[in-house]
């Protein structure tokens, strides 16, 4: 049982989260964006919110600034968090800005309010999931999605909520957060994508 716990907590990292989103709209927007440019953009992505965050992590790690891919300590958290919010600049400014595809701005746009109040906390020594963050951004922006092109995706929406209560779940028995932890994160990830609904809808 551990081992699939564990396995979800890694499977579901908050890293992969926004190139998921962003591989479900492209998959699913009935807006016409040609085929090259979807691919240019995903690769983009891909390199900034995966390998390069990958290669901060490793470079910590070898300083002696971080001892888990899973940032236990609200300390190991600060400086990846500071990176993370420029890398998220440099997506909003380089990948998705507004004239371009203003869903997506507005997402990346939430998902930079929502680690940056995870700085916050985490400066003040709160340790909030990231990995609710970032599960709970994706469900509103999935069900803001399917108000905006009237699209039925219940499906989608069924199995990311199915996705959040494994990671929480996996969170709580690894004793990775606590319930409040949990709950926080899950608000930090949902409130900043809600708050930005008015901007796109």
């Amino acid at each position: 049982m551990k081992w699939l716990l564990k396995s979800i907590s890694y499977i579901f990292h908050p890293i992969i989260m926004p190139f998921l989103a962003v591989h479900f709209y492209f998959q699913k927007s009935p807006r016409f964006i040609p085929e090259q440019l979807i691919y240019a953009k995903q690769i983009s992505l891909f390199i900034l919110t995966a390998v390069l965050p990958i290669m901060v992590y490793f470079l910590l790690k070898t300083l002696g600034q971080t001892k888990s891919i899973h940032l236990k300590t609200a300390k190991e958290r600060i400086f990846p968090l500071l990176v993370n919010s420029f890398i998220i600049g440099l997506i909003l400014y380089r990948v998705f800005p507004l004239d371009h595809i203003p869903e997506l701005y507005y997402f990346f746009l939430g998902i930079l309010i929502s680690n940056t109040t995870c700085l916050l906390l985490a400066i003040l020594k709160f340790k909030a999931s990231i990995h609710l963050i970032a599960t709970g951004g994706v469900i509103m922006f999935f069900i803001a999605f399917a108000i905006h092109f009237s699209i039925n995706i219940n499906g989608s929406l069924a199995l990311m909520l199915l996705i959040t209560g494994a990671v929480a779940s996996s969170r709580l028995y690894l004793k990775a957060h606590t319930g409040k932890e949990l709950i926080v994160g899950l608000i930090i990830g949902l409130t900043p994508q809600l708050m930005l609904l008015k901007y796109w809808l």
